[in-house]
């Protein structure tokens, strides 16, 4: 059984995110979101993180430690994200702790990778995007879509 964190913003990312799930059956899987009661409608139990931007740089920080302690208890050997900041912080994290991360970019990025998503492709193991078209523009792979 391997570890791994599932790790999605609320909205959009997190209901991609739980469209995955039974990719995760037969893992040992800690999801993380940032929005209290969003995991329990989904039938799961979570941690939380605070949600952060790029112009909340103290809410970073505190979203970087929450993430930090998460990561030291469960020791995720795979990370997986739907995307925005708290799931690169755990990209960028999971790198430096020697797990493989999947970074997929949302399905809502249609034109062109997220600010995230191009983060992302400098920390995590794979990047996706959804669109095919994206994918081949922005040199990233596609696997197909989650919705």
């Amino acid at each position: 059984m391997q570890r791994v964190l599932a790790i999605a913003t609320s909205g959009g990312h997190w209901d991609q995110l739980m469209r995955l799930r039974p990719a995760f059956d037969d893992q040992r899987v800690t999801y993380v979101t940032t929005l209290d009661g969003i995991a329990q409608r989904a039938g799961v139990t979570a941690r939380l993180v605070p949600d952060c931007n790029r112009n909340e740089r103290t809410k970073m920080i505190a979203c970087a430690v929450h993430l930090a302690v998460i990561m030291l208890v469960a020791r995720p050997q795979f990370i997986i994200t739907t995307g925005a900041l708290p799931g690169l912080i755990a990209c960028a994290f999971g790198r430096l702790i020697g797990a493989r991360s999947l970074w997929i970019d949302s399905i809502a990025n249609g034109e062109e990778m997220s600010m995230s998503g191009n983060k992302a492709r400098s920390v995590a193991t794979v990047c996706l995007s959804q669109w095919p078209e994206v994918a081949e523009l922005e040199g990233v792979a596609h696997w197909g879509a989650v919705l």
